[in-house]
């Protein structure tokens, strides 16, 4: 009988539930190796979402906590530095948290969360209210933090105090993990109470981080690494990973070798061009990596529907609105054909700043860059020269975010050029071919094209059918159908107006070689041979313009073949 395959860990973030309820694992504790010989006092991590942050972390918290369970980590590579496992395995008191939850509406409202992350911690250590070596003081202390409606000078200095009576307790010093540290930062700024927010996370910091003998070390993730200044203030044993660091880079994010053996596992492999085009691409110091969440979840669809085509699974989980704002900024011609050079695969050279507030992200088009570039929608390529990165797009489906947030910002501004959709209607009613190619010509020029070398024929056509689309909506008493059956097969756009009498076949190409008039002649010979007209005539539709428009680029050509009643 064929031995069953691991469930794949959908959103399983707990380390000891992975290993314990047979999900698969790709296997990261050499991370806690380089960790304990390269640690600082306090060690970020920045990496951008659903790169296996919250997983690593609840893996450290299980390696290094007292009375961890050591089965958890046999057959896997920290096992094998039995020297290693001896001195640091279950050797530690340890505080987790996770501020990933503190999604707010308001200031206070935040504070509250905080304490419930608090005060759930807390209970984990109720021991020590029988400790011995705790005064009555020392437990009067630790009941307050179990305490609903915690003062907020308390919940301040609440880490600071449990680290202290946990090493008081064991006697040694103490490891905290915060997970999602810049979580409530991002939320605040969403909603107005940013500033508050600052001054409380940085109180928390201090106390807990700043000449805290209690602690062994700490170790911190999220997504932006914020300014010193904000949040760090003072501290001096700061360590920051982030994206272009080479040390631990391949521990975030899955590796080519480890998506292979994934796909292998689970008779997956022919899949694995797909795989690699939609979701690998992405530079973390040294090492190529895969987005985990996407491959994860793309194999866990395919062995449902092996005929599954990809998606995107990373969008999903984001307002994506760092490119929504970077696109809403492209009203100057260089930045937009910067981004048509991104689209189109090509790199991008841009000063980053890692080091940025809430409040600097989105300022100017040069923090968007970095925004960018630190939340995984671009990636560098090769080797940093300074501060100047080499930008790209990672990969297929972080395109797709770019150019459906074109076609949105498209849509939205659209309708402000009334008189250019007006006379763009009226000449396309007319048969006025000319006229069609000169509007069309000039408004494609104000816009973000889709261009060459990364993006496919077919979904070059598909960004210029949205865009006359979003155009032939300006006539809303028009009919207006996309992709219709009709003759022998489907014509692009097919268009009825009001009064019934007169009906449009558009048939579109991108001109792959820049012969616009070549595949405008081929467009009206394909409504000509697919019989497009057929059902407009049972309708009883006598003048029908037949229209075979070509693009490339930022040009276009635009053919007419004659009426129907001539």
């Amino acid at each position: 009988m064929e031995k069953k395959k691991k469930k794949l860990p959908i959103g399983i973030e707990n380390f000891e539930k992975l290993r314990t309820e047979n999900f698969y694992y790709v296997d990261k504790t050499n991370l806690i190796k380089d960790l304990l010989d390269n640690w600082a006092e306090v060690n970020l991590f920045t990496r951008p979402r659903r790169f296996g942050k919250s997983l690593n972390m609840s893996m450290l918290k299980a390696f290094l906590e007292l009375g961890g369970d050591r089965a958890l980590f046999q057959n896997l590579k920290i096992y094998e530095d039995t020297a290693l496992c001896e001195e640091f395995m279950g050797k530690f008191p340890v505080i987790a948290i996770s501020l990933k939850g503190m999604n707010a509406e308001t200031y206070e409202k935040a504070c509250g969360m905080a304490g419930q992350v608090i005060r759930s911690e807390a209970r984990r250590f109720q021991y020590l209210l029988d400790s011995e070596r705790l005064t009555p003081y020392d437990k009067e202390v630790f009941i307050s933090l179990l305490q609903a409606n915690m003062e907020e000078d308390v919940l301040c200095s609440s880490l600071k105090i449990l680290s202290e009576l946990l090493k008081k307790h064991h006697g040694c010093k103490v490891i905290l993990l915060i997970d999602e540290y810049d979580v409530p930062l991002a939320k605040a700024f969403e909603r107005g109470y940013y500033d508050q927010m600052v001054i409380f996370i940085r109180n928390m910091f201090e106390h807990v981080l700043k000449t805290n003998d209690n602690l062994k070390f700490a170790v911190l993730t999220g997504c932006m690494r914020i300014s010193k200044e904000s949040i760090f203030t003072g501290l001096n044993n700061l360590k920051v990973l982030s994206v272009s660091d080479v040390q631990f880079d391949e521990y975030f994010g899955f590796t080519d070798s480890e998506v292979r053996e994934m796909l292998e596992y689970y008779e997956l492999s022919e899949q694995y061009d797909e795989v690699k085009e939609w979701y690998d691409g992405y530079q973390f110091g040294n090492v190529e990596v895969y987005c985990p969440w996407d491959v994860i979840n793309y194999c866990d669809t395919l062995r449902a529907d092996p005929d599954a085509k990809p998606r995107n699974y990373w969008s999903n989980t984001s307002s994506n609105e760092a490119v929504r704002r970077f696109i809403r900024k492209s009203d100057k011609a260089a930045t937009r054909r910067e981004i048509e050079k991104l689209v189109a695969g090509e790199v991008i050279t841009k000063d980053i700043h890692q080091e940025l507030t809430y409040k600097d992200m989105y300022s100017s088009i040069d923090h968007l860059w970095s925004v960018l570039y630190t939340t995984g929608y671009l990636t560098q390529k090769g080797k940093p020269d300074g501060d100047s990165i080499h930008l790209a797009i990672p990969n297929v489906e972080i395109r797709n975010i770019f150019t459906s947030q074109i076609m949105e910002f498209f849509k939205e501004t659209v309708p402000k050029n009334g008189e250019m959709l007006r006379n763009f209607c009226q000449a396309l009613k007319n048969g006025d071919s000319e006229t069609v190619e000169h509007l069309l010509g000039s408004y494609l020029k104000k816009t973000i094209s889709i261009r060459d070398t990364f993006v496919k024929k077919q979904m070059k056509e598909n960004f210029y059918h949205g865009i006359l689309l979003g155009i032939l909506g300006f006539e809303d008493t028009w009919s207006v159908s996309s992709n219709k059956e009709s003759g022998d097969g489907y014509s692009d756009i097919q268009i009825e107006t009001d009064d019934g009498e007169t009906a449009m076949i558009l048939e579109l190409k991108y001109a792959q070689n820049g012969n616009l008039d070549t595949a405008c002649l081929e467009a009206l010979k394909q409504i000509e041979k697919k019989r497009y007209e057929e059902a407009l005539l049972d309708e009883g539709i006598d003048r029908i313009l037949k229209y075979g428009i070509a693009f490339y680029k930022k040009r276009c050509r635009v053919m007419i073949a004659g009426f129907g009643e001539d």
